[in-house]
């Protein structure tokens, strides 16, 4: 996967951003560590992987592609913030843990990054959401599509007000 190109998007997108927003000057850390949680979180819910109290089942497989996808816009936004940018190594990683599982540890892992934010713990990171991807069934391919399509739909957000 072209991380590099990836970090570029999200840079130009969040330099946009703070810029319409007037926070160039500010330190956004806990608000995007906060966000990757809420988007996380999110992500869970659709898929509905812990409910269960409920015969519903998950959402359709674009709606939980679009939630994983808001998770790595905070991913990558968070490597650039510490300086991580050097990272080049997000592979899908095979589990026999349950979804549920690999949500609360992803969950403790964001957590980790946010109290020791050094390039080990951006990496476990990053494992975990190639954990999440792997049981998600999402190929590198289909995330970096969405992620472009999701950075595009970003930009129009913010140019209409969002």
């Amino acid at each position: 996967m072209d991380m590099k190109k990836l970090f570029n998007m999200q840079l130009e997108l969040d330099t946009y951003i703070q810029a319409q927003h007037g926070l160039s000057d500010q330190n956004l850390f806990e608000d995007k560590v906060l966000a990757l949680l809420v988007e996380l979180s999110e992500l869970a819910n659709e898929t509905r992987c812990f409910k269960f109290w409920s015969t519903k089942g998950p959402s359709e497989r674009s709606v939980i592609l679009e939630e994983y996808v808001d998770s790595i816009h905070f991913l990558l936004s968070l490597g650039i913030i510490k300086e991580l940018t050097a990272f080049n190594d997000w592979r899908s990683i095979p589990s026999d843990e349950s979804l549920t599982a690999t949500f609360i540890k992803t969950n403790h892992a964001v957590l980790v990054f946010n109290q020791h934010p050094n390039m080990q713990s951006y990496i476990g990171l990053w494992d975990y959401y190639g954990i999440l991807a792997e049981q998600l069934g999402f190929s590198t391919k289909e995330i970096v599509e969405a992620y472009i399509e999701k950075n595009e739909k970003n930009y129009e957000r913010q140019k209409s007000g969002y």
